[in-house]
């Protein structure tokens, strides 16, 4: 037999599913796309053994490798595996209910999520231990645990703290069950403990993500380490020569978070906001954008979402969830309505800048069930559409989904590009995803902890959990 019949015979009689054990796999036949350079590589492969990439070569040199287990790809597009930069799993009734979407996530392309925090923490801590040893499936889970808020918070599930004793047991409390970074959020919590918690949680060498207070200046929240801003719509404020005047008003109780809120609606100066985005490169606080719940609220009025094929994966109880929201904008008029789109148009325009001034971008959809159409898993994907309609690249776009990720994780050594010695977590799409960023939907094999699922096998992921949401329906009835 042939040596090229050989390696044909390999791929045809591979499974749909299989796990790589000892002996190598190279997958061939590719078009390797380079995160780090924005480009296409062609005529490469890629040598996996176990889990890991052990080298990256010329297929000229596929002949070296007849003892290996090939994998034809055929002629497609290889990236990095996904990173959804900020998720919740959240609801307290809704634990089976999140638990059905981690294998959705695969059929997505996405190996691993930053969970920002929800009153699931335990769960979810559970969860982050079993998909790493292999009990689950699912993605890799970092996450926050519970977040720190002020006395009489709106959200359930918070770490209240009224002052600096509660915050450092609260910190002692996360760092014990190793969390993976810190959240903060702004309802309740005090400027001066908010900035007190940041600077605790640098202290100890932890990562720390935040929303942003009336009552503090983002500069001041740079300047106490703060690691990321969830949510591209604070970064407004950038454009306001007296931002800080604003904070210390609201802090000094002069100023309304309402009065605060209503300045900042209008008024906006791009140069100013550009001086900001510098510092913020200058001080390596990376943003969150999380565009997607912002689009889905200036269009819910006009967006018929009854028929989304999603919703085979959501039992009725969470998407009652997305009911609070609907309501809140019930009475919103048209005057109102247009302002949301005017408003989201402007967060999105700034994403350019902040990409030229060398913000780190992360790619997040803030999906959750109280975060009305966000879908979990999907929402990434239109989250990055949105980039690309923002005017990003989709090698930039790409760069925010995966190596960004790792980057900001700090675990670039194993994660984010397709380079020898990291751990092989890998899509392999239809379409060139650097012409159009829309190609990330279409993942045509997964690689993920050493196990190789082609389209067929992600379809029966996607299947096994609209069957668990018809069980969990029923069972909820």
């Amino acid at each position: 037999m042939s040596l090229s019949l050989r390696f044909l015979l390999f791929t045809l009689l591979l499974p749909a599913v299989f796990t790589l054990q000892a002996k190598p796999v190279v997958l061939h036949n590719i078009q390797l796309v380079d995160v780090e350079r924005g480009t296409l590589v062609p005529d490469q492969m890629v040598l996996i053994e176990k889990n890991r990439i052990s080298a990256v070569l010329p297929v000229t040199r596929l002949t070296e490798y007849s003892a290996a287990t090939l994998l034809d790809g055929q002629g497609r597009y290889l990236i990095p595996a996904l990173w959804d930069m900020h998720v919740h799993f959240e609801g307290r009734d809704l634990v089976e209910d999140n638990a059905l979407l981690l294998p959705v996530y695969l059929a997505y392309g996405i190996t691993a999520v930053r969970e920002a925090a929800s009153n699931l923490a335990p769960v979810v801590l559970k969860w982050r231990s079993e998909v790493a040893s292999g009990e689950r499936l699912g993605p890799r889970i970092f996450t926050a645990g519970r977040k720190f808020e002020g006395v009489g918070s709106i959200w359930d599930g918070d770490l209240e703290i009224a002052n600096e004793q509660d915050m450092l047991a609260g910190m002692d409390m996360l760092q014990q069950q190793q969390v993976d970074f810190i959240k903060i959020t702004e309802n309740a919590l005090a400027a001066d403990l908010y900035l007190k918690t940041i600077k605790e949680a640098r202290r100890r060498g932890m990562l720390v993500s935040s929303h942003v207070p009336y009552s503090t200046s983002i500069a001041e929240l740079a300047d106490a380490g703060l690691s990321s801003i969830e949510h591209a719509s604070y970064l407004l404020r950038l454009g306001f020569a007296d931002e800080q005047a604003i904070a210390t008003a609201v802090r000094q109780g002069k100023m309304s978070n309402a009065d605060a809120s209503a300045h900042y609606a209008n008024g906006f100066d791009q140069q100013q906001a550009l001086v900001g985005y510098k510092m913020l490169a200058e001080k390596q606080v990376a943003v969150t954008p999380t565009l997607i719940g912002g689009r889905q609220l200036a269009h819910l009025a006009d967006t018929d979402h009854s028929h989304d094929s999603f919703l085979q994966y959501l039992t009725p109880q969470f998407t009652d969830n997305y009911q609070w929201r609907i309501n809140r904008m019930a009475d919103e008029t048209a005057e109102q309505s247009a302002a949301r789109k005017q408003r989201y148009q402007l967060i999105a325009s700034q994403l350019p800048y902040l990409q030229q001034a060398g913000v780190l971008l992360l790619a997040g959809s803030d999906s959750a069930a109280l975060n009305t159409y966000v879908y979990p898993a999907q929402a990434l994907h239109d989250e990055m559409e949105l980039f690309q309609q923002a005017g990003l690249t989709p090698a930039q776009i790409l760069q925010s989904a995966t190596l960004n990720g790792a980057r900001f994780m700090q675990l670039e050594q194993d994660y984010g590009s397709i380079t020898a010695g990291k751990m092989a977590d890998l899509v392999l799409l239809q379409q060139n995803p650097l012409q159009d960023i829309s190609a990330v939907r279409q993942p045509a094999m997964l690689i993920y902890q050493g196990t190789v699922y082609d389209r067929q096998q992600l379809d029966t992921l996607l299947k096994k959990a609209a069957e668990r949401r018809q069980q969990l329906t029923g069972q909820h009835q």
